[in-house]
């Protein structure tokens, strides 16, 4: 099933849980810590609607005074600052689903902008399936995005530890990224 398809056919806590993982991952970009969105993963497991919206606050705190915004940021981290400020403060299914999407399209492009690959088919050609001559970071990212949206449609909230997990080790592959590509600017 393509990306589109399952995102379609996603409940309220697997579009939150995309986005939301879509999100983590891209969190090097903007300066923050492993941990800044934990608090939002745990609204997801305990299920409670209303400490989504404060958690969501305390985390743009958390991230603008990390790495406030500025005229230097490349495209990329603007776009991992979008989906920060695009999360909605409701869960409601359309409210998410919107939301999902939008980070899915977003870190995929993410990821094409820091893969020195090129990728010659269109962000929105991947997310349906046609995966031909992807290149490898974005490979791994449309994986990653599939992972947690099958993860959560198979396993229901016993998925979210696991779909943490792939949003994790997604974190760190991007950091390393950031961090090489850091380096090559000095």
């Amino acid at each position: 099933m393509s990306l589109v398809e399952l995102i379609a056919q996603a409940d309220e806590r697997g579009l939150a849980a995309s986005g939301l993982a879509c999100l983590d991952r891209c969190v090097p970009l903007l300066g923050g810590d492993d941990e800044v969105l934990r608090p939002l993963w745990g609204t997801l497991a305990e299920g409670r609607d209303g400490d989504w919206a404060d958690r969501l606050e305390q985390a743009r705190g958390a991230l603008d005074a990390a790495c406030p915004e500025g005229p230097d940021e490349d495209e990329a981290a603007l776009l991992a600052r979008r989906m920060l400020a695009a999360a909605p403060a409701g869960r409601t299914a359309g409210e998410v689903r919107l939301w999902a999407d939008a980070c899915s399209v977003a870190s995929l492009q993410i990821h094409r902008l820091l893969d020195p690959a090129e990728d010659p088919a269109s962000v929105d050609s991947r997310r349906q399936g046609r995966t031909d001559g992807m290149s490898p970071l974005v490979a791994a990212e449309l994986r990653r995005q599939i992972t947690v949206l099958e993860l959560l449609a198979g396993r229901g909230p016993a998925g979210l530890r696991q779909a943490l997990e792939v949003s994790t080790e997604g974190r760190r592959v991007l950091r390393a990224v950031v961090s090489r590509r850091a380096r090559g600017r000095v």
